[in-house]
Formats: structure tokens, sequence, C-alpha cells
């Protein structure tokens, strides 16, 4: 992950509900074993036609719409199976963030891990963006700081919150590792206090190996 404070973005509206994983990266783009190739899959079935032909009155499809990177939805984005591969398509695109009042778990959980950005907001908030994407016709400008954790457009500017871990994460460019190896210290200070009083639990898997070798 990068150190990301600040996204300078250019926001769109779907007004979907329960937009599920499925829909977002459809399960026969989910045969490799890597991250690569996922842009093409991403919303295949509102892109693509029947023939494989992009459909030319789906918004992202449309020269207006290219350099879309944040995205304003209905809530429970993202519910359905725990694909990965959801998050990873939607950042192979070009999306930085996702806005919408409420997220599936797990997929929050992936997305916010791998540095795609997730901001609630009240339903109201979300409408009035979606209104405001919607009478421009083409996408807005759209501001998002995480250090002051605004959200902030020609006519609008709202507040969200995330937790202090998301937050240290996407500061400092930290992913979940990273943020571990922070308490690298301490953790080895919890292992040690713990080994001197119960050693016989320390390297017992490969003492139990060695033995049986």
């Amino acid at each position: 992950m990068h150190k990301l404070s600040k996204i300078n973005g250019h926001a769109a509206a779907l007004r979907i509900t329960n937009f599920d994983t499925d829909q977002v990266m459809p399960k026969q783009f989910l045969r490799g074993i890597d991250k690569s190739g996922l842009a093409q899959g991403l919303f295949y079935d509102l892109r693509f036609d029947d023939h494989g032909e992009l459909k030319p009155d789906f918004f992202l499809n449309q020269v207006t719409y290219a350099g879309t990177n944040v995205l304003i939805t209905g809530p429970n984005y993202g519910c359905g199976s725990s694909r990965e591969h959801a998050v990873w398509g939607m950042q192979q695109f070009g999306f930085k963030a996702v806005i919408a009042s409420s997220f599936a778990e797990i997929f929050y959980s992936n997305a916010m891990g791998n540095g795609l950005l997730l901001v609630v907001l009240p339903e109201d908030q979300v409408q009035a963006l979606m209104k405001e994407a919607d009478d421009q016709g083409a996408p807005i400008s759209l501001d998002i700081d995480i250090e002051s954790l605004t959200v902030r457009t020609l006519h609008h500017e709202f507040t969200f919150t995330m937790s202090a871990r998301h937050r240290r994460m996407f500061l400092e460019g930290l992913d979940v590792i990273g943020l571990t190896l922070k308490y690298k210290a301490e953790i080895d200070a919890f292992a040690q206090k713990h080994w001197n009083k119960q050693p016989w639990v320390k390297d017992v898997a490969r003492k139990t190996m060695d033995r049986l070798n």
C-alpha cells in the first residue's frame, strides 16, 4: 500500500441496492491464481451484452465518464460471497474509493485492507451526492480527505468516521501485515515472557518433527 491522505476524485452514481460481489466480479473471472486481468470482469453484466459487446447506455462505457475513480452507490454494497477479486478488480479498473450508507462486512475488510477506501455516510447524504452527480450528467469533482475525514464537492461537505486502525493504514501506507509489524517489539516481548514461564511450548512443532524424523 502507498501513503494516502487525500483522494481528488471524479465521482459517479450507481443507483443499485444490495449490489453483490458476483455482480462486481462474476465467477468466471475467478479462475486465475493471481490478481492480474480483473479489470475486464468488473461489472461485466452491466458493461457487456450477451455477445461480449459494450453496452453504450451504461455510464462507465461512455466517454463522458472516462476517468471515474469514485463510485457513489446504494446500501449494502459488496454483499454475497467473500471474493477478494471484487476489490482487486475495482482497483485495476481505476477506482480509488466507494461511498455508500453501508457495506457488507467482509467486503469492507477486504477493501480497506487492500487500500480501496470505503466511506460510510448517512443515506440522505449519499442521495444528495447522487443527485448532484445526476444533475451534472457527468462525473463530479469530489475530494476525500482522510486526515480531516471529510468529503467535499462543489455543493456539499460531509464528515465521516473510520477506525483509527484503518485511518493509520491509509495515512502511513500500511497493509495488515505492515500494521502488525509496527508492534513487533511488543509481540517479541510478550512471546519471550510466555516462553520463560512455559519453555516446553517454545518451538513445539519443530521439536516434534525432529523427534519423528
